[in-house]
């Protein structure tokens, strides 16, 4: 085991040959600061800086550091040897649409690389890209923010109005703040394909067919394995998670007690959607297909073209809408019937979402498009008359928020803030896990509470600016995080 010297830097990785750890640990001791990264190996990692006493304790801290990786497993690696783990890009064609008429798009931005991530809500739509941009529209298209991520966004999801991004590097971030940083970290061995997320509770699924279940605390709680691969779907409500995969649909409790159903599709799941009664998988064999959510029975069936990648409904299903691998956008009525069929205009819908006589998607493209989607809006486009899209473009001085990468240091000894400036908390070991335990006065132990995984370090103490609430009673860490040296 290698020991850290004042001024020196120490190297650890762990990389399983079975694919499961595959992280690096570096160690920096430079007089009395001492510099953590980790992460997976090949990426830059997460950053850790503490401050110590004295350069003794500041040698001695960096070695007790050392000593429990090595422990673990980890063993001294020259950075750079070992490639980063290969990630799974989903791989997507699209051809030109047969449509003979161009849905009335209102307007477009093209965010420069294909895009699978998007949510519209009350007030802002959001897509995410492959190359780890996330940006922020108003609905009149005005490009308001920019999250830049370390790894390409595999789709985005919300939880009331918590937005988060699941990205290839295995880490979920929170992006309800200025300020994004990493919620969950997902195991080495699970290739995220498709998340979401429920009051906190994360379930994800992945390349193997694999859904693991993940608490608010970012602790594994349970997992399956279905019969296929390639997991594109995964919705959850507070009965079951619906997991859709290349052999189908699988239900499963909530709790992870046991299956209630599974539904062989037509064709493998590509894309998924819920509504209360209901779950909607997109196949490659050209369908979607409306399962319901208590046994499972296929009630409907809305026939595309060509393999779905994408799919949505109005509010109770009174619509279904579908994207095509051949740039095309379909709308179905409930029962099956076929409304229209029109052509994108920009490359083929990978994720959709409705709202509000709007069809919001995101392209191969890589563009957020916003369609018209009213009655009299798609009459006139299938006669031939669409309005010109206009050109979103991106403002040169568009703020730009990328996650911390360290915690920083509260300049004084004290661990009590002044009255109203914070909440103090402290880490420590509790069975073997390493949690975030608040001990400023007026603290009810049933709350929920989130907090950033970079602030975790045995003994650390930090002091948090707020703690914010959605509707359901679930905390989450807002404002500043100040490290108490």
């Amino acid at each position: 085991m290698a020991a850290a010297r004042a001024g020196k830097t120490t190297y650890l990785e762990l990389s399983q040959d079975d694919g499961g750890a595959h992280k690096f640990y570096e160690v920096t001791v430079n007089g009395v600061t001492v510099s953590v990264r980790y992460g997976r190996i090949g990426a830059d990692g997460q950053h850790q800086v503490s401050t110590f006493p004295t350069a003794e304790k500041a040698k001695a801290a960096a070695a007790k550091k050392i000593g429990e990786k090595a422990r673990k497993g980890y063993a001294p690696a020259v950075r750079g040897q070992r490639a980063a783990r290969p990630v799974t890009r989903r791989q997507v064609t699209s051809a030109p649409s047969t449509a003979r008429a161009t849905a009335p798009v209102l307007w477009r931005f093209r965010t420069g690389a294909s895009a699978f991530g998007i949510h519209i809500d009350e007030d802002r739509c959001w897509v995410g890209n492959q190359r780890g941009d996330v940006y922020t529209l108003g609905h009149d298209g005005e490009v308001l923010a920019r999250f830049s991520l370390p790894d390409g966004v595999k789709c985005l999801v919300a939880d009331d109005f918590w937005i988060y991004a699941g990205c290839d590097d295995g880490k979920v971030y929170d992006l309800s703040s200025k300020v994004p940083f990493a919620a969950y970290e997902i195991a080495d061995d699970v290739d995220i394909f498709w998340l979401d997320i429920r009051e906190g509770v994360l379930n994800v699924a992945d390349r193997n067919g694999g859904l693991t279940v993940i608490d608010h605390e970012d602790e594994f709680q349970w997992s399956r394995r279905s019969a296929g691969s390639s997991a594109w779907m995964v919705r959850a409500d507070d009965r079951a998670v619906f997991h859709g995969h290349s052999h189908g649909v699988t239900a499963y409790a909530a709790d992870g007690s046991g299956e209630l159903w599974h539904t062989r599709t037509t064709g493998n799941v590509l894309f998924g959607w819920q509504e209360d009664t209901a779950v909607y998988a997109g196949t490659g064999r050209r369908v979607v297909e409306r399962l319901s959510k208590a046994t499972g029975r296929i009630e409907a069936t809305y026939t595309c073209d060509t393999a779905v990648y994408s799919c949505a409904t109005s509010p109770g299903g009174r619509f279904v809408f579908a994207g095509d691998s051949a740039s095309s956008v379909y709308c179905f009525d409930a029962d099956g019937t076929r409304l229209w069929k029109l052509g994108t205009g920009g490359g083929s819908a990978l994720s959709m979402q409705y709202r509000d006589e709007r069809l919001y998607i995101v392209t191969t493209d890589g563009s957020l498009a916003c369609i018209d989607a009213s009655e009299a809006a798609i009459a006139a486009a299938q006669s031939g008359t669409v309005p010109l899209a206009r050109d979103v473009k991106e403002a040169a001085a568009l703020p730009t928020y990328t996650p911390a990468a360290t915690v920083s240091a509260v300049a004084t000894v004290s661990a009590v803030p002044a009255p109203g400036a914070g909440i103090v908390v402290e880490c420590i070991q509790v069975g073997g896990r390493l949690r975030v335990q608040v001990v400023s006065d007026g603290y009810e132990p049933t709350w929920h509470v989130q907090f950033p995984r970079s602030i975790r370090q045995i003994g650390a103490r930090y002091v948090v600016d707020a703690l914010h609430t959605s509707s359901g009673g679930f905390y989450r860490v807002r404002g500043e995080i100040k490290r108490l040296v």
